[in-house]
């Protein structure tokens, strides 16, 4: 479970969503499934098998075949792009910790549609370039990741995954149902399920592969931590299909909450290429606020978000929590509590960087834009690859052979199909997103 809510975040349940709208509806969700399969899977299983097989942390996995040659690197890759990460990532979990908070008491409602012709962009405006509320709730969000990190791996974020998770996929459900019975809800229906294949580009497969990537955490260390965990008697293969099948699960059902919601109220077209974060903060809202009971469902909305966001945090927080146990010999309390103190200092100037530092510019890009891009479009394409290629080549034969049909997990004539791709076709397709990324 605890794996499962790390893939299962806010790029399937932000981002996926707004990829469909621009890909061509099921001709997206097509390509991204093959994606899953040919991309996402294998390179699950590379991670999975280096990480239990090894049970170190996100350097030492990496120092266990290769101790005198830099492979080490692509560990201090995967961490560096973590860290950058959970930065920013604890501050868009305090937005739909924000967000929810206004749903329940109706604030987030309060003067839409009066005299003062006041939107939900401008609402989502002032939650993003306010000096104080996003600190706020971004220090709530770094309070929670504290308490549930500080019980530990099985005490705490594993047993809160195992709360959260379920509770995610029923409020999933819940939302599901009620925006399938809207009126003009098939509209939405036909525009996410009916492939139009001539909206798909080059640049659709990219997103398609971006997104199977993105969505399973592949790159972050994520998956090499938590199956250091894992014990021996898990199957690899099958954990990888349930992670993959989960995280598929929450994308498409994503997609059956929002496009036929959308659709229902005239909100789809002219809606194509809006990013993700003004489908979720604006769009959203306003088809909320056009339905009865609106804070209700409004409130389930953003609990489910924030349960995503959530689960996000925790994962890559534990990626820094067990680099620092095990290379510097830190104690789990030392290790959470210096790094969630830092991201005290980090995450706020993230947010700073949409309201009052805005003009502080790097690149071009503000801190929060910076982070987001260095570390989605360059730092996690980069470990990815690399681990592909230390697994593949670096790894001996053996070691990957026994972890993938350890117990009979996979059978034993499947096992040099999934070395063939993660030694060939999933470096390929990952080095050709990477390029795509730079031109």
């Amino acid at each position: 479970m605890a794996t499962v809510g790390s893939a299962v975040g806010l790029g399937a349940v932000w981002r996926f969503p707004n990829q469909v709208q621009a890909g061509g509806g099921a001709a997206f969700l097509l390509i991204y499934v093959a994606c899953l399969l040919i991309l996402g899977i294998p390179v699950m299983l590379a991670e999975f098998s280096l990480g239990r097989g090894v049970r170190s942390d996100i350097i030492g996995d990496f120092r266990r075949f290769t101790p005198r040659q830099p492979w080490w690197l692509t560990g201090g890759v995967s961490l560096l792009a973590v860290y950058l990460i959970n930065g920013f990532y604890m501050v868009v979990a305090g937005w739909t910790l924000q967000y929810f908070w206004g749903s329940v008491t109706g604030s987030l409602y309060e003067g839409i549609g009066t005299e003062s012709s006041l939107t939900f962009a401008d609402r989502m405006q002032d939650a993003m370039t306010d000096t104080w509320s996003p600190i706020f709730w971004t220090v709530v969000v770094l309070l929670l990741n504290i308490l549930i990190l500080l019980r530990g791996v099985q005490k705490g974020v594993e047993k809160m995954s195992n709360l959260l998770m379920p509770l995610l996929f029923i409020l999933l459900l819940i939302l599901c149902g009620v925006t399938l019975t809207l009126p003009g809800a098939s509209g939405g229906i036909s525009f996410f399920l009916k492939p139009d294949f001539s909206a798909v580009t080059a640049a659709t497969c990219v997103n398609a592969l971006g997104q199977s990537f993105f969505s399973l955490s592949l790159g972050m260390g994520i998956l090499l931590t938590y199956s250091a965990y894992f014990p021996d008697n898990v199957n690899l293969p099958k954990t990888s299909v349930t992670v993959a099948g989960c995280t598929l699960l929450v994308s498409v059902l994503m997609g059956l909450i929002v496009f036929p919601a959308v659709a229902s109220f005239g909100l789809l077209s002219g809606h194509e290429s809006m990013e993700g974060t003004a489908l979720v903060f604006i769009t959203l809202p306003e088809v909320f606020a056009r339905m009865p009971g609106c804070r209700v469902w409004s409130a389930i909305f953003f609990a489910l978000l924030a349960i995503a966001a959530i689960t996000s945090t925790l994962s890559t927080s534990e990626v820094c929590i067990k680099f620092f146990q095990d290379r510097f010999g830190w104690s789990r309390n030392k290790s959470v509590i210096i790094l969630l103190l830092s991201l005290c200092v980090l995450s706020p100037l993230c947010s700073l960087s949409n309201g009052p530092l805005s003009s502080f510019r790097i690149c071009g890009m503000n801190i929060f834009d910076l982070f987001d891009n260095v570390s989605t479009n360059y730092l996690l394409p980069i470990a990815a690859f690399l681990t592909c290629i230390y697994v593949g080549w670096k790894v001996p034969r053996g070691f990957l052979h026994d972890q993938l049909t350890d117990r009979g997990a996979t059978l034993p004539r499947l096992a040099p199909v999934i070395v063939f791709f993660i030694r060939y076709v999933a470096p390929l397709l990952i080095l050709t997103v990477f390029i795509y990324s730079l031109l």
